[in-house]
Order: structure tokens, then sequence, then C-alpha cells
């Protein structure tokens, strides 16, 4: 008899295709799954207690694969989620698509129509293996009940080792039966730091750079590299910039950290790559979003010889030109770099100094520019400003409100961000000190994100503060999660910019349409008062004053009593850059109906 229920049982033995699915997870250390219950997994989920896992039930299929990815994240462990055959699984694409462009190691299990039903369009039926096949590194079908544990161990495997979800498809009949089975156990993979003759020839190239940067990626918090980004850094004396969305990639605090790249990101770090004579990407794919021209300023070095070190050798070189490339793992290959480096003479070596002077003064000009950057500066927004002026109530300016969240913000905050305008302006005031930290939807670029991630990455690490930031548009897709919360005693804290607006698609009719706004305002009820009637705190702000010791006050309740709180800020409907500038084009009319819309 067992004695240990989060211990696998061993060797070959008589069971139900139930019991060796329930038993692979416990194999592989899973304690929580995000879903909700469904008929097609039902016998394996009524033995699920017993073996140690709990379900958490959720409000929307969505929520729960963006739980998955947030628990992922955050652990480094896998993130599972499972719903319903048919509806319960489409409704988890969008969420299983985000956590592909995060590289997170998402199982989803897809229950599926039964084997006898199979194409006669019976309910909730579907062909549930298309729906992923773009959005997963590998696709398990259970082709028979005797190959249950087969392939659930191996997509959980795959998770890991490909960096990305992976789906596991269980015909609804599947569960039932009687097999011979034996649990596998998990493998995992021992990354290296990549071939000697590339690494040495990177080692070779640093060596004679002048202007050395370093770009931490991803990779870097995936591989828990960060000591060893900074051990590199600090040999060089190189600039070191977060790639786009991963700005807990390089603690904040050190000297040598100059902040993110990409759409509103800091133009130190911007400044100073576009310096660099040699560019070291660390666990980085260099994905277009993360390199595009901002603030005015086409920054990417173009005659900078690159160094790219990721683990999936598809990646390298793909999107920038590069001189090296490390298929390796990113702290194996910034230790094995930084033995190369070590007792040789570098030609950075001599301005050391200067180049520290420099990172300085650019880092102290930044700042200086953002606490004096308290508003928009563009037409449309000082409109915006002046009309709300004959408005009831009071509303703040976005940048001030980041400012002065940045600054309330506890050192070991975890902090998830959702799609839009506001969200996006974040990117220039979050910072971190630790990795696995900050969570965004990356190049999928989804709305309804923030809140459910952030509930899972507090289900992964009760004791730090989690804290979601999200606009109004982006917050109606997701805030009947906060039941979620309430219901399964999950604190989570979620700041919602109230600014009535979808505002990150409305610049573009600002500065292509004419400011001809169609289907962009939103006219909100209270979400703090939605908040408490769905069982949560709400708080709304309208004074600057008040900004920081509102969050204080919700992140006291989420970690010392056990409290979800909404706190609802009451923004102005100013707008920051787009996106991208080069993503749509004057509009042209030929018909004459049409002809005054241009």
């Amino acid at each position: 008899m067992q004695t240990d229920n989060r211990e696998p049982v061993s060797g070959v033995q008589k069971m139900t295709p139930s019991e060796a699915f329930v038993e692979t997870l416990v194999a592989n250390g899973v304690r929580e799954i995000f879903g909700i219950m469904g008929s097609a997994f039902m016998d394996a989920m009524d033995i699920f207690a017993p073996a140690g896992i709990r379900l958490i039930p959720v409000v929307h299929e969505q929520g729960a694969g963006h739980m998955a990815d947030g628990y992922a994240r955050v652990s480094g462990r896998h993130g599972v989620v499972i719903g319903q055959n048919g509806p319960g699984i489409s409704n988890c694409v969008t969420a299983i698509a985000a956590a592909y462009w995060a590289h997170s190691p998402v199982v989803i299990v897809t229950p599926e129509a039964g084997t006898m039903g199979i194409g006669l369009g019976g309910f909730q039926e579907g062909n549930q293996l298309p729906m992923f096949q773009e959005f997963t590194k590998y696709q398990g079908h259970v082709t028979n009940p005797t190959r249950m544990a087969e392939f659930t161990g191996r997509c959980f495997d795959r998770a890991l080792s490909e960096m990305g979800p992976t789906q596991l498809n269980i015909p609804r009949d599947y569960f039932y039966g009687e097999i011979k089975a034996e649990i596998p156990r998990p493998q995992h993979l021992d990354r290296g730091p990549g071939g000697d003759k590339t690494l040495d020839e990177a080692a070779d190239l640093l060596a004679t750079a002048k202007f050395p940067v370093i770009i931490s990626g991803g990779g870097v918090v995936m591989a828990d590299g960060m000591e060893e980004c900074k051990a590199l850094a600090e040999r060089l004396g190189a600039p070191v910039v977060n790639s786009y969305l991963h700005n807990d990639s390089f603690p904040a605090s050190h000297p040598l950290w100059c902040g993110p790249l990409g759409y509103q990101g800091s133009k130190a770090a911007m400044k100073l790559i576009s310096q660099a004579d040699v560019v070291l990407a660390l666990g980085t794919r260099l994905g277009p979003f993360g390199t595009l021209p901002q603030h005015g300023m086409d920054y990417w070095p173009k005659n900078a010889k690159i160094i790219q070190i990721d683990a999936d050798h598809k990646m390298l070189g793909l999107v920038k030109k590069i001189t090296v490339g490390i298929c390796g793992d990113a702290k194996a290959a910034a230790v094995a770099l930084t033995k190369r480096l070590q007792d040789r003479s570098l030609a950075c070596d001599a301005t050391k100094d200067e180049r520290a002077g420099k990172i300085k003064a650019e880092k102290e000009a930044w700042e200086k520019e953002l606490d004096e950057w308290t508003h928009e500066r563009d037409s449309f927004s000082l409109d915006m400003i002046e009309e709300q002026k004959g408005e009831p109530g009071n509303y703040l300016h976005p940048r001030q409100v980041l400012r002065e969240l940045e600054k309330a913000m506890p050192e070991n905050a975890m902090v998830s961000t959702d799609i839009g305008n506001i969200n996006s302006v974040a990117n220039s005031y979050l910072r971190f000190e630790r990795p696995r930290s900050f969570f965004a939807p990356m190049s999928w670029g989804n709305c309804g994100y923030a809140l459910p991630t952030i509930i899972g990455a507090k289900v992964a690490a009760p004791d730090r503060p989690a804290i979601a930031y999200a606009g109004d548009g982006a917050w109606g897709m997701s805030m009947s999660e906060i039941m979620t919360c309430v219901r399964h005693d999950i604190p989570v804290t979620a700041v919602v910019f109230h600014n009535r607006q979808w505002g990150a698609e409305k610049k573009n009719q600002v500065d292509f349409y004419n400011r001809r706004f169609v289907a962009g305002e939103l006219d909100n009820q209270s979400f703090a008062g939605i908040a408490r009637a769905m069982g949560a705190e709400g708080i709304v702000v309208d004074k600057l004053e008040d900004v920081g010791p509102a969050l204080k006050k919700a992140i006291d309740m989420q970690m010392n009593e056990g409290k979800t709180t909404v706190v609802e800020i009451m923004c102005t409907r100013e707008l920051g850059d787009p996106f991208r500038r080069d993503a749509l084009s004057k509009p042209v009319r030929f018909l004459d109906k049409y002809k005054d819309y241009v």
C-alpha cells in the first residue's frame, strides 16, 4: 500500500487509464491544475484529491490558461490547464498562444469526444489538435488507453525541453478500462553552454570590443542566470539592457543596468546600445517588436557585431544578422564566456571608468526626463487634458500615476501588465530586483491577460505581493476572475486605469483618421464597486497623493488579511505613442461618398 500520495507507484502495475494519467501528473510534481470541471475527464478528476492535486476552478477557461502560464513563469515548473471537450478547450486557444510566445512550460490537457462518436458531429465535438498546432511545441494524442502514461509523460518532458506549451489530447472514453502500465519518470535535459568553437569565437570578439553592450533576455530568467549575467557584465564593464518585456532579467539597482529596449522603453538603454561595437544578446530571440525605433530614435546599431545566444537554434540569426551564434543555455554560456575572459587583456579594460561615467550620465538624464514628463504633450492629449478640466471629478495624468506606483512598489513584487496604451507606457517605470517578477502577453499582445496571469503567479508564490495592471478595456475581458480570487482565497491586487477608452487603437484614429473615433469610447461603471459586489475590496483614487498609499494599503490587505483589492485610478484620456508608426498607412478614398474620410 502507498504511504505517500505524492510518490507515484513504481513498476508495471494493473490500473485504470485515469490512474495512469493521474500518477504521471504526480510523477511530474503537479500540485495545482487550473480549469473548469467537465464530464469528459471526471473519472480522473475524482482522484485528484487523494493524489495531492488541487483543481482550481476558474470563471472562464481562457483565464485558466493564463493562470497556468503565470504559475509556470514564476515557479519554473509546469503549469497545467484542463477543460471540457469542445468549447471548454477552444476557450483556451488565446491563452496557450500567449504562453507560447512567453516560452512557458504549460501543459494543456484536452479531453476529446469519444472514439465511437468522432466524426458524427455530436455534442461538444471538435477537432482539437488543429486548434493548437500553431502554438504548441508538441501534441500528444493518446491513441490507445494502454499508452496513457506514455503520452502524458512525453507532454510534460517536451514542455520543459522545448520551452513552451504542449497539448495532451485524450478521447474521453480512454479514461476508462483496465490496463497494465509503468509510470515514466520525468526526463530533464542538462543544458550546456554551447560549442567550444562558437564560445571561443564569441570570447575573441568580446576581447576586441571597445564598447560591448549586453542584452539580457527571457532566457536569462528561465535559466536562473541573473548572477552569471552580472558577473559577465562586470568583467566587461558593459551596460546591460533588458530585452522587451523582460524587465526582470537584470537587477535595476545594479550600476550597469540601463532599462528595457523596445516600445516605451528606456532612452538610456537605447542611447547606449546605439554606441555598441559588439552586442551580446544573451537568451533573447531579438524579436522584431523589441528592437523597433522608439522615442524618435532608430537606435539599433547598424555596424555592431552581434553575438546571439539562445537555447533554440532556430532563433539564431532569424531576426537580426549575427556574427556568432551560440546554441546554449544562457546561464551556462555566461559562465563559459566569463571564464574565457577572466584572465585575458580586453580592449575595453582601459575605458571601464569612462564607460561607467557614460552609463551613469545617461541613466540620470533619463530619470530626470521621466520626473519632468508629467503628461503627454501631443495636441490630442493636450486637448483631452483641457476638456476634462470641465468635467466633474478629478483625472490624473497616467505618467504621474505610474511614477507613484513605481515608488510604492514592494521590492519583491510580481507584476503583470495587460496590453494597451497606459500598460505599455508602464514599461518605462517597471523595475525589478529579482527574476520571475514581470509578466506580459509578449508578442501575442492579447487583452485580458494581466489578472488571470497574476492569479496563477500568486498560487505559485503565495509569499510574494502580486499586482496586475490593466486598462479599462482589457479589464472588462478578465475582471470576472476576481470571483476566482474570492472563492478560492487567492489574494491579489489589481490596478485598473480608468480612462474610458480603448487607448492603443484610439491613438491610431488620432494619427491616421483625423480623430474619427469608431468603437473606441467606453462608458464604464465603477470598477471598484463591481469588485465589492464580487466580494473583493475596491478603492477609487482621483488624487495623485493617494496613489502610493492606495497601492500600499491594497498590498497590506493582500499579504496580511488575504484580501483581493481593485484599485481604480481615474485617468485623463491623454495617449502615449502608438505601438508602431509603420503599422498603418494614411487612408486613400476613391469613391465619392467617402471623399471626406481621409
